[in-house]
């Protein structure tokens, strides 16, 4: 039997109709790759931090792009599809959506990393409680001979301790010692199972001196910011500091203050 042209043409539609679908997803899992491969190439060695930067900017600028043709892709599969009864209306319209899910997706983590809208942190990745006699590092030392950044407060290139101080003060005026009514053993504690709860790897924990350090690390770029925590009895309180370093970057964006809120939330 010859086919008519009604079903030669209905047939050339089903085939576009799958191949937008499929262009569709194709489309959306191919941002959707490149903004994993921006993690997966510091998470294997492959590049630093810088070029996964790159492509962040590059899957944000057309991750929306992506997420929006996708989209009309969607809509312009399913509308045709009942409208021509072609059939394969759930399929063909999940595997666009799907798409369409991926891009989104792939769009919004890179967006994810930009502060608010109306937020603004200042240039700086060194956050103490205290600015005038900030807890000092020392057994996370060795874990940062190559690191860009110094442990010395205030001592990065552009920056004073006065305005490192200052410019931490205006950003986060909620960061300074907390004081405790339990005894410095039991806060000591509390501090050493806050930190296990963070998943910070502890470097060192010293209950004589009252110090404790650790490393935490970014889930995405898998920076590693050391934070340092001072526990000291005064009268009849218990006086905690604590600090928190990025070992490389010059701004952090808010990192640090919002680990030592995180710290001091759970405390």
């Amino acid at each position: 039997m010859i086919p008519s042209i009604a079903d030669f043409a209905s047939n050339k539609l089903k085939f576009i109709l799958k191949m937008v679908s499929g262009l569709a997803l194709l489309g959306g899992a191919g941002i959707g790759l490149l903004t994993l491969s921006s993690a997966a190439g510091i998470w294997l060695g492959i590049w630093d931090f810088r070029v996964s930067f790159d492509i962040l900017r590059i899957a944000n600028t057309y991750g929306d792009i992506v997420a929006l043709v996708c989209l009309a892709a969607t809509v312009t599969v399913i509308i045709a599809t009942q409208f021509f009864k072609t059939g394969n209306t759930v399929k063909l319209g999940s595997i666009a959506a799907l798409g369409t899910m991926i891009a989104a997706i792939a769009y919004y983590i890179p967006e994810s990393f930009r502060p608010g809208e109306g937020v603004s942190y200042p240039p700086i990745h060194d956050i103490s409680t205290d600015t005038i006699s900030p807890p000092e590092f020392v057994d996370v030392l060795p874990l940062r001979v190559n690191a860009p950044n110094t442990v010395v407060y205030g001592g990065s290139a552009n920056m004073t301790p006065e305005r490192l101080a200052q410019l931490s003060r205006e950003a986060y005026p909620d960061l300074v010692a907390q004081s405790y009514s339990a005894t410095a053993e039991t806060v000591f504690s509390k501090a050493l199972a806050a930190v296990d709860k963070l998943g910070w790897e502890l470097v060192a924990q010293v209950p004589a001196e009252g110090r404790i350090e650790a490393t935490a690390t970014t889930f995405w770029f898998r920076f590693k910011d050391d934070v340092v925590i001072i526990i000291e009895r005064q009268g009849a309180e218990t006086i905690v500091n604590a600090r928190s370093l990025s070992r490389v970057g010059g701004g952090d964006v808010g990192a640090n203050a919002i680990r030592l809120r995180a710290f001091f939330a759970l405390l």
